[in-house]
């Protein structure tokens, strides 16, 4: 094993979104959503800078006021990962580093999920890694809770919106939630934004299967830790009491 190579994290910040738009902006006790973002993600120690990356000048100069590294980004964009290497190669950052991408909807975000995340790139055969969660039957089966499944060695077999693995039998079986948090060497996270998307990625719409489609290993850390996103506006109350009761 080696030691951790130096770690980055880029917090992808869109002002258009269908459901929410102006979403990293929203307020939360006080403060937009990408500062609370930045804020946990800067308590990881594993990450040497953490930077916030945007298409929107109202978002730039909002993080500028509050002394949050920023960089614009193009607004052509078709993914947070796209815009996460736009980012990436403007801090010129070494093929051999690492690069988060921190979802800019985690307020709540636990710094040591990040170190988790991070972690098993001192072993230099790790190219991407996850995060999933320990999730019921009742919640595997929403659709819009992407679902996990891993091999003993805790490599991604595959990603889903369906219910994996299906209990033919009625058999009792874990499940595993998928967090949208993502290590990649720099190399790597440049093989797969030139990468054409993949036809269960198509399917599924779920990036991450571009990967797998292509033979890139994902390795899957479970964590303790539950992803607290928000998706939509009513959303807001609901993890503003969570970060006010852990203020207390």
């Amino acid at each position: 094993m080696n030691n951790l190579p130096k770690c980055y994290g880029i917090i992808p910040a869109r002002y258009k979104s269908t459901r929410f738009p102006g979403k990293p902006l929203a307020d939360i006790l006080g403060k937009p959503m990408f500062w609370h973002v930045f804020d946990r993600a800067s308590r990881c120690p594993e990450l040497s800078k953490v930077v916030l990356a945007t298409d929107d000048h109202t978002i730039f100069s909002a993080a500028k006021k509050l002394n949050v590294p920023v960089l614009m980004t193009r607004d052509d964009h078709l993914s947070g990962t796209d815009r996460v290497l736009e980012a990436a190669e403007s801090l010129q950052i070494p093929e051999d580093a690492v690069v988060v991408n921190i979802q800019g909807d985690e307020p709540a975000l636990k710094p040591s999920m990040l170190s988790e995340l991070t972690a098993p790139f001192k072993n230099p055969d790790i190219h991407a890694t996850t995060l999933a969660v320990k999730i019921t039957q009742k919640e595997a089966e929403n659709p819009d809770l992407v679902k996990v499944v891993f091999t003993s060695d805790k490599k991604a077999l595959y990603f889903s919106r369906s219910l994996i693995p299906y209990p033919r039998e009625n058999d009792k079986c874990e499940f595993y939630g998928h967090i949208g948090l993502y290590a990649f060497r720099m190399n790597i996270l440049k093989q797969f934004v030139a990468l054409p998307p993949g036809v269960l990625e198509r399917i599924e719409k779920l990036e991450q299967l571009r990967l797998l489609e292509n033979e890139i290993p994902i390795h899957v850390l479970v964590t303790k830790h539950k992803s607290i996103g928000v998706d939509r506006p009513d959303d807001i109350k609901k993890v503003s009491k969570i970060l006010k009761e852990q203020r207390e």
